[in-house]
């Protein structure tokens, strides 16, 4: 495994199609690795050792081909799995076996990748948590893992797997990344599928993915879009520094790191603005909060019909949020986001990228709670591509990043700002 360790997850699928290392031997080493890691983690909601061995015999049998041959993937409980149990986080859901994959894991299939098992999420993606440990903190005083992609962030953490797929409606990537100290890729909204992927909000639930590097998370998407992200040299780029409005609720850990990320754009030769937002922008956390509220009502007519009984009292308060706003407030927030994504486009024609704080610090102690999702739910809103970067740890040694803002569907701009930070950083 000393060995695996050590390639990404772009080499072992070369290495693999090479026909170097089979897949059953990579899937060996990383079911070591699970076996090893589980117990003090709990990532996994399903997990079968025979069954994710079966699939990488399937994939040598059938030639190593395809741009992910061999790779291990975890895949979200929110993401239906036709051969494994998707139960989205909720008893309701229990043993649930769907008809079909969802349409990101076909591609994962189609592509030659082995999927490891279905990792743990938050009730329907939103606030009740798992029993996901953070796999950076001590086990005597354990921190949460973020939310709600909290497993598939915790077992790319400590090396169950290379890569895994989250979904962000608010936070749900970045957060988690943040905490994990991972690299968290949400690509513009709409660039990854998301049928066969329970819906929480259709104007915000954005698929996207979590890696060990920011090279490995352009891979994988690359890989599922057909999309070229091609990396391009940031020297000579503007870079918005931006507080966001919500700087006040930044601690010393997460000032610090946005201060570390532009001081190393600065030795990248890059030149450092301040992005200023316009002040309306301090409505866009409501906003977001009103349309997913909104949404989710809707969307979970079926379950609240028939089994609001075994609803999470978090979850329930989601949706009596939801039912609370009115139509009016809803326009209300629609035109608001539509005002803003003007204003996005606008400032992201005066610089290349942003970086902003990726949450409030570190993760918090204990597992009650997920953390505040506040700095990323104006940038789901807005429907643009994050890329959460790394760059070192806090006062209690756990990890702190920056995000990478780029372009809509110009995520290679954000891929390229964030390999680069993260090649700096390394250095």
């Amino acid at each position: 495994m000393q060995n695996l360790d050590n390639l990404s997850a772009r080499e072992v699928a070369a290495r693999v199609a090479r026909r170097e290392l089979s897949a059953e031997t990579v899937a060996r080493a990383f079911v070591d690795r699970v076996e090893a890691q589980e117990p003090g983690v709990q990532a996994w909601q399903h997990f079968d050792a025979d069954q994710v061995i079966a699939q990488a015999q399937a994939v040598d049998r059938a030639g190593a081909q395809g741009a992910l041959a061999g790779v291990p993937i975890a895949v979200k409980d929110l993401i239906d799995t036709v051969d494994m149990p998707t139960t989205y986080g909720s008893p309701i859901y229990a043993g649930h076996r769907p008809a079909v994959d969802a349409a990101v894991v076909a591609s994962v299939r189609e592509a030659g990748g082995v999927v490891m098992g279905k990792t743990v999420t938050t009730e329907f993606a939103t606030f009740k948590p798992g029993v996901t440990r953070n796999p950076r903190a001590a086990t005597d005083a354990p921190r949460t893992p973020g939310g709600s992609s909290s497993g598939s962030a915790a077992a790319v953490a400590c090396g169950m797997v290379p890569l895994a797929f989250g979904t962000q409606t608010a936070a749900s990537i970045v957060r988690p990344a943040a905490y994990c100290g991972v690299v968290g890729y949400k690509p513009t909204f709409g660039l990854l599928p998301m049928a066969g992927i329970k819906s929480l909000s259709p104007t915000l639930d954005t698929a996207g993915v979590f890696a060990r590097t920011v090279d490995d998370a352009a891979f994988f998407v690359n890989a599922l879009s057909r999309i070229e992200l091609p990396m391009a040299p940031v020297k000579g780029w503007r870079v918005g520094v931006c507080h966001t409005p919500h700087w006040e609720l930044a601690d010393e850990d997460a000032r610090r790191a946005l201060q570390l990320a532009a001081h190393h754009f600065d030795k990248l030769g890059t030149r450092l603005v301040e992005a200023v937002v316009p002040g309306a922008w301090a409505g866009l956390a409501q906003a977001q909060m009103d349309i997913m509220g909104f949404e989710a009502w809707a969307a979970f007519a079926p379950e609240r019909n028939h089994q609001a009984g075994l609803f999470s009292l978090a979850f329930a308060e989601v949706l009596a949020s939801g039912a609370a706003v009115s139509g009016a407030r809803l326009a209300e927030a629609h035109a608001l986001a539509i005002h803003a994504r003007g204003e996005i486009e606008n400032l992201l024609s005066q610089v290349d990228v942003l970086i902003a704080p990726s949450a409030t610090g570190e993760a918090p102690l204990g597992l009650d709670a997920t953390g505040n999702p506040i700095f990323s739910r104006m940038w789901s809103l807005l429907g643009v591509p994050c890329v959460h970067v790394p760059t070192g740890v806090g006062r209690h040694g756990m990890p702190v990043g920056v995000t990478v803002i780029g372009p809509r569907w110009r995520d290679a701009k954000a891929l390229s700002a964030a390999m680069a930070l993260e090649a700096s950083i390394r250095s």
